[in-house]
């Protein structure tokens, strides 16, 4: 489908400590996204470095790193419908406090500087992401019953 795309989400260290994976995966996949691709992990600095490298002159770099290597994270790819806009909509503003409810961050998060979850903002960076983070063979291409009611324009 023409709409049909791949995006990269990180359950951050703060939502995998505060037990939400099965509750944030959940969200997904009763909203008809398909997961593609589940990892959980504790990442390095050099594999940080890069993702985060648009940041890196910015003055959360070094919290940023030190907060994502401080735990697990999952890392998951969702496949769907426009799945990076439907995704980022999802998880809601950046910050707690600005976060609608009913979104991940307006419901569960509480913290400006722990926002639980991160989500590619673009196809480019999510194609970026995804192969950072995932060979092809990882990922598990497949077909769902209902995917002809989730894929309808």
């Amino acid at each position: 489908m023409a709409n049909e795309e791949r995006t990269l989400i990180i359950l951050k260290p703060d939502a995998v400590q505060r037990r939400f994976v099965g509750e944030i995966l959940g969200r997904f996949e009763r909203k008809g996204l398909k997961l593609i691709a589940l990892r959980m992990t504790k990442l390095d600095r050099t594999l940080l470095e890069r993702h985060y490298a648009e940041h890196r002159e910015k003055p959360f770099y070094s919290s940023l790193l030190e907060f994502m290597a401080a735990g697990p994270v999952v890392l998951g790819v969702l496949e769907g419908n426009k799945a990076i806009e439907v995704a980022r909509k999802m998880m809601g503003k950046t910050f707690a406090h600005q976060a609608e409810p009913g979104t991940i961050r307006g419901d569960l998060g509480v913290s400006s500087q722990f926002n639980l979850i991160h989500g590619s903002d673009s196809p480019e960076s999510a194609r970026k992401e995804i192969s950072l983070f995932f060979t092809e063979r990882e990922i598990c291409a497949y077909s769902m019953p209902d995917g002809d009611w989730l894929l309808a324009e």
